[in-house]
C-alpha cells in the first residue's frame, strides 16, 4: 500500500541526498522519512474518518453496549482478529489509539487490537510459512491472537482509564459534546466537516512532535544496532534466555517482515525457536519509539503497565513455543 512512499524515500535519500545505500546513516534516514510520512498520513486519515463516524453514531451508546453486554471475551477476540487483517506497525499506535477510544471502544479492546496488529499480518504469515513451515506458522498466528486477546482482557480488568493523559481526556470530552451537537442540530455532513477538520488539526498539532521524536529514535535504532548484538544471551543453555530476549528486543524497532530474517539467523545459529519468536514479538510489539509516541496519550504508569502485561504474556508464549516445537 505504501510502496510509492518507500520508492520516494529511497529516491530522496540515495539519489537526491546521494547517501551510500550501505551506510548506517542512510538506513536510519530512509527509515525516518518513510515512517514519519506514513504515520502522519495514517494519523490524519484515522482521526478524520473516526470524526465522521463519531458524528453519526452515539459514543455513549457504543460505550454502554460494550460495557453492559456480556460478550464473554468475544469483543477482545474480534479486536485481535481485526488486528490480523490490518497490518499496522507499533508506531501507528497513537492515531489508532485515539481513533478507537474516541469511538467509544473500551481500553482493553483497543489494546487487543494494538497488540495483535503489528505481530500478525499477511506479509509476516507468508514469510513465516516459507521460513519455518505451516505448522509453526499456525501456532504463531494463534499465539499472536491469543496474546492480544488475553492481554486486552487483563488490561481492561485493571480499570486504567484514570491513567490517560489530560490531553486525551479533553479530546474524549469534546468528542462527546460535538456528537451531541451534531445530533441535536441535525447537521448535514458538509456542516459537520468544519468541526471535524478543526478537531483533526488540533490532534495533529498535539501529537506530531511526539511522532517525529519517536520515529527518529526508531530510525537511529534501525540503522545502528547490529543484528548480532543479542545472540550471545539467547543460547539454549540459558534458562532465562526467553525473558532476556524479550527485554533486549525493546530497544530495537522494525516490523514483523523486517525482523523475520533476523529470527531465521538466530534459529540457524542454534537459538530455540520459542526464544527467537519471543525476541521477534518484543521487537515488533514493544519498542522505545512506541513508548515515546504513547507518552502523549498515556501517563508513564499506564505505559509501564501496558508494556509489563504484554512482556509477561510474550515470555509465557516463548516458553510454550520452546516446549511444543
Amino acid at each position: 500500500m505504501f510502496d510509492w512512499l518507500q520508492n520516494f524515500a529511497d529516491w530522496l535519500v540515495y539519489s537526491v541526498f546521494n547517501i551510500n545505500t550501505n551506510s548506517h546513516f542512510g538506513e536510519a534516514l530512509n527509515f525516518f522519512i518513510y515512517d514519519a510520512i506514513k504515520i502522519l498520513i495514517l494519523l490524519f486519515v484515522v482521526i478524520f474518518l473516526m470524526g465522521i463516524v463519531n458524528s453519526y453514531f452515539p459514543v455513549d451508546k457504543v460505550k454502554s453496549y460494550l460495557t453492559r453486554k456480556k460478550l464473554y471475551g468475544l469483543e477482545y477476540l474480534m479486536a485481535s482478529l481485526f488486528g490480523v487483517v490490518t497490518p499496522f506497525c507499533s508506531c501507528s499506535s497513537v492515531p489508532l489509539f485515539i481513533g478507537f477510544v474516541r469511538g467509544g471502544i473500551p481500553l482493553g479492546v483497543t489494546f487487543s487490537f494494538l497488540i495483535t496488529s503489528p505481530l500478525v499480518n499477511e506479509v509476516a504469515i507468508g514469510l513465516f510459512i516459507g521460513l519455518f513451515g505451516l505448522k509453526t506458522t499456525i501456532i504463531y498466528v494463534i499465539s499472536g491472537i491469543l496474546l492480544g486477546t488475553f492481554s486486552g482482557i487483563i488490561l481492561q480488568k485493571l480499570n486504567l482509564e484514570r491513567f490517560l493523559t489530560p490531553w486525551v481526556k479533553k479530546i474524549l470530552a469534546n468528542a462527546e459534546k460535538e456528537q451531541h451537537q451534531f445530533i441535536n442540530k441535525k447537521q448535514s455532513l458538509k456542516q459537520r466537516l468544519a468541526i471535524i477538520w478543526n478537531d483533526v488539526v488540533k490532534i495533529l498539532k498535539g501529537v506530531t512532535p511526539y511522532v517525529i521524536v519517536g520515529i527518529a529514535i526508531g530510525g537511529i535504532m534501525h540503522g545502528y544496532i547490529p543484528e548480532g548484538f543479542f545472540e550471545t544471551y539467547m543460547s539454549k543453555d540459558n534458562l532465562f534466555a526467553v525473558p532476556i530476549a524479550t527485554i533486549f528486543a525493546v530497544p530495537m524497532y522494525t516490523n514483523a517482515s523486517g525482523v523475520l530474517p533476523i529470527v531465521q539467523v538466530l534459529v540457524d545459529k542454534g537459538i530455540p525457536l520459542g526464544t527467537a519468536i519471543a525476541f521477534m514479538m518484543g521487537v515488533v510489539g514493544l519498542s522505545l519509539p512506541e513508548a515515546m509516541l504513547l507518552k502523549k496519550v498515556m501517563t508513564l504508569k499506564l505505559i509501564a503497565i501496558f508494556f509489563g502485561v504484554v512482556t509477561v504474556c510474550i515470555i509465557i508464549s516463548g516458553y510454550v513455543f520452546n516446549i511444543i516445537l
